[in-house]
C-alpha cells in the first residue's frame, strides 16, 4: 500500500515520511517538561513543520517505562489547545492516546490520525474511530502496560508474536468496516521488549510486511540504542539516525522521531544515493 488515508490527507508513502513527536508532558523519557507549557508546545509544532515534518504526533501522557496513568481531564487540558493550534499548520495531526474520550475530542476537533499504544484495545476505542470514517489509525504492539512493561518481557518468538497480535488487531478493525487504507502498524520498539527483542524486530522487520499494511516505526533515542552505544539519551542522535535508515531499508514507511531536521537530511541523502 503506497498511501495512508487520514481525515484530511491522503499521505503518499512512495517515499518515507517523518512523524514528529510533540510531547506535551512533564515526564517524557527524553524531553520531559521542555514543551509542557502550551505556548512553547505550539511554537515547537511550528518549528518542526519548518524542519520538514510530514506529520505531527501530539501526546499528553508519557508512555515511558514506569509511567503512571494520567487522569482524563488533565490529558485533555494538555493536548487540546496544542492540537487545535496545530491543525492550522497544513500537515496531518495525530493524537497519541489510548483513551476513547481523548480520541473523540481530538477527532471532533479535526485531528487526522489516532496513534494508540494499546492498538484500540480499550472498550469503545474502535467504535470511536469508526464514527470518523476517514481518520487514520496506527495500531502498536505492547506487552503489558507502561508502568510494568520492562520488568520481565518474554517471548517464544518476538517477531511471530508481534505479527500475530498486529494481525488480530488489524482484523478486528476490518471486521468493523474500517478500510484497510486507514491502518498502519507499529511493532512497538521498546514497549515490553528487551534490547534483543528490539533488534530481532529490526533484523526481521520485513516479515511484518506480509500483513499488507504500512509500517510506522519509532527507534528515536530508545534505550536499546543506549545499550549498544553506551550513550545517554541526549547523545543518541547518530544511533537514532542509523536505526531509522535501517528501518526504512527494512520497509518502514513512517518514522516517528524527535530529531526532525536531522532525520529529513539523512533520508534525503539516502534517497539521493539510490538506496530507497
Amino acid at each position: 500500500m503506497q498511501y495512508w488515508q487520514t481525515a484530511r490527507f491522503r499521505i503518499d508513502l512512495s517515499r518515507p515520511r517523518v512523524m514528529a513527536i510533540v510531547n506535551v508532558t512533564p515526564d517524557s523519557f527524553s524531553d520531559g517538561g521542555r514543551y509542557a507549557e502550551t505556548r512553547a508546545a505550539i511554537a515547537e509544532c511550528e518549528r518542526l513543520v519548518t524542519q520538514g515534518a510530514d506529520i505531527l504526533d501530539v501526546g499528553g501522557e508519557s508512555s515511558r517505562p514506569g509511567a503512571a496513568p494520567l487522569p482524563l481531564d488533565e490529558e485533555l487540558a494538555r493536548v487540546m489547545p496544542v492540537l487545535n493550534a496545530a491543525l492550522g499548520l497544513g500537515v496531518p495531526i495525530s493524537i497519541d492516546t489510548y483513551k476513547p474520550e481523548v480520541m473523540r475530542a481530538a477527532l471532533d476537533a479535526g485531528a487526522d490520525i489516532v496513534n494508540d499504544i494499546h492498538a484500540l484495545g480499550r472498550p469503545g476505542a474502535i467504535e470511536t474511530v469508526s464514527a470518523h470514517p476517514l481518520a487514520g489509525i496506527c495500531l502498536m504492539h505492547m506487552q503489558g502496560a507502561p508502568s510494568t512493561m520492562q520488568q520481565r518481557p518474554a517471548y517464544d518468538d518476538v517477531v511471530d508474536e508481534v505479527s500475530a497480535f498486529l494481525r488480530e488487531r488489524r482484523d478486528a478493525l476490518l471486521d468493523q468496516g474500517i478500510a484497510a487504507d486507514r491502518i498502519t502498524l507499529d511493532p512497538g520498539i521498546g514497549f515490553g521488549k528487551t534490547p534483543e527483542h528490539n533488534l530481532a524486530l529490526l533484523m526481521r522487520q520485513r516479515e511484518l510486511l506480509v500483513l499488507g499494511q504500512p509500517l510506522l516505526v519509532g527507534w528515536s533515542r530508545k534505550s536499546t540504542l543506549g545499550s549498544i552505544t553506551g550513550k545517554p539519551v541526549e547523545q543518541r542522535l547518530a544511533a537514532s539516525l542509523a536505526a531509522a535508515l535501517a528501518a526504512v531499508q527494512g520497509g518502514a514507511r513512517i518514522l516517528r522521531v524527535h530529531d526532525v531536521s536531522e532525520t529529513v537530511d539523512a533520508l534525503n541523502v539516502w534517497q539521493a544515493a539510490g538506496q530507497l
